[in-house]
């Protein structure tokens, strides 16, 4: 393991024998509601909008894409058949360009962006592009698991996995489970949901999404529609308006979440397009990021979602900061137990995380927001000239991941 100190960041790659993994761009379609502006839109279509969007903005040839690798949580039915191998054949980038589909379920979008890293730093690669797309409006959740309303059907596990683990929770209630360990009440989600709301609307009121949403081209009901605005946002809401809306996961008095305060289902795609430092200066691509290090860990698959807290505590470790080097986090709102967990085990300062709102406000696209994240993340430290940003997020039978990006 390659450790170094914060100021050696730029270029630290070198000492360990690696090339840097740069991010030129990052780009997402706009998140569009359940049923919503995308309902007509096949999903493959969708997750070819952000590879369109790349070769205009950033002018690459496509054949000089080496890999496409897309993460996709539900990869089946409009959503099988690699779909990450699909999406540049439906983007016109023709037939010499690979890809491929990853499900490390809700990690997904940001695992493809850390493994296209991983590619580029060993060398193997000089340029891949990276995302994740799901449309769960056409490939409902849980469709790959006989789910419904998120609790996985115990007949798609084996017995043996009951010898290990006593029962197969869905994730709202490992959420639950994390409101009580840590004191969550109903009042602190809806105080961070009411804020994630707050957030979103005035940074797109401010033009903060500008640069990294690209309009979508479609047809809705049978006419052309241009989407180009988040769909679930909900900027009016007040905790008033959170207190009337009935528990999601358990009997009301028992729980805390409801639809509210946990994340919104939607459909989208995200990109990034990543490139080893050398071949962006020798094609003249004025990279965002560089990404200095990534994290994945296990963590108990019954209470599920407490992943992020030792992932962060990983990808800290391995790159020597604390999290007071960190100037920026995007922590995936799955849940808002989740988030609160998250601040009071790390220490870090809500102030400087999800700054401009967060999947409780526009969504989580499953297979697309971990990319998202990170689009949200560099795009952000471009605008303010903050250095250091971190992304993590919480995984179904109990992972977390984290990524650690730097501006340059």
């Amino acid at each position: 393991m390659c450790q170094v100190d914060r100021t050696f960041l730029v270029g630290a790659d070198e000492h360990c024998g690696m090339q840097d993994a740069v991010i030129v761009d990052a780009v997402r379609t706009p998140f569009a509601d359940r049923d919503g502006a995308f309902r007509d839109t096949h999903p493959q279509d969708l997750a070819a909008e952000p590879l369109t969007a790349l070769e205009e903005r950033v002018g690459f040839d496509p054949a000089t894409v080496e890999d496409v690798v897309y993460g996709c949580v539900t990869p089946v039915g409009e959503q099988g058949l690699n779909i990450g191998r699909i999406a540049p054949l439906v983007a016109g980038w023709g037939e010499g360009v690979p890809g491929v589909q990853l499900n490390r379920m809700c990690g997904s979008g940001q695992q493809s962006v850390n493994w296209a890293a991983s590619s580029i730093r060993s060398g193997f690669h000089d340029v891949v592009v990276a995302g994740g797309v799901e449309h769960m409006t056409r490939v409902p959740m849980g469709s790959d698991g006989n789910a419904e309303r998120g609790v996985i059907d115990e007949h798609a596990l084996t017995d043996t996995y009951f010898e290990h683990f006593d029962e197969a929770t869905s994730q709202g209630e490992g959420a639950e489970r994390i409101a009580e360990e840590y004191g969550v009440t109903r009042a602190d989600v809806d105080d961070l949901a009411v804020d994630s709301q707050r957030r979103w609307a005035e940074a797109w009121e401010a033009g903060h999404y500008d640069d990294q949403i690209v309009p979508v081209e479609t047809t809705l009901d049978g006419d052309p529609v241009t989407v180009d605005e988040d769909g679930h946002p909900r900027p009016s809401t007040t905790t008033e308006d959170l207190q009337k809306l009935p528990l999601a996961f358990r009997e009301e008095d028992d729980g805390v979440h409801h639809a509210g305060n946990s994340s919104g289902i939607v459909d989208g795609a995200s990109a990034l397009f990543v490139t080893s430092r050398e071949t962006a200066d020798e094609r003249g691509w004025d990279p965002m990021a560089r990404i200095v290090q990534t994290e994945v860990v296990g963590v108990d698959p019954v209470t599920m979602l407490t992943g992020p807290i030792p992932a962060t505590k990983g990808v800290l470790a391995k790159t020597d900061l604390t999290i007071d080097d960190v100037d920026l986090f995007e922590v995936n709102e799955a849940f808002a137990s989740v988030v609160l967990a998250w601040l009071e085990e790390t220490g870090a300062d809500w102030a400087d995380t999800n700054v401009n709102g967060g999947a409780i406000a526009h969504g989580h696209p499953l297979g697309a927001t971990g990319a998202g994240l990170l689009t949200k993340l560099v795009h952000e430290l471009d605008r303010t000239g903050q250095d250091v940003g971190l992304s993590t997020m919480c995984i179904g039978f109990g992972q977390g991941i984290a990524t650690v990006v730097e501006r340059v």
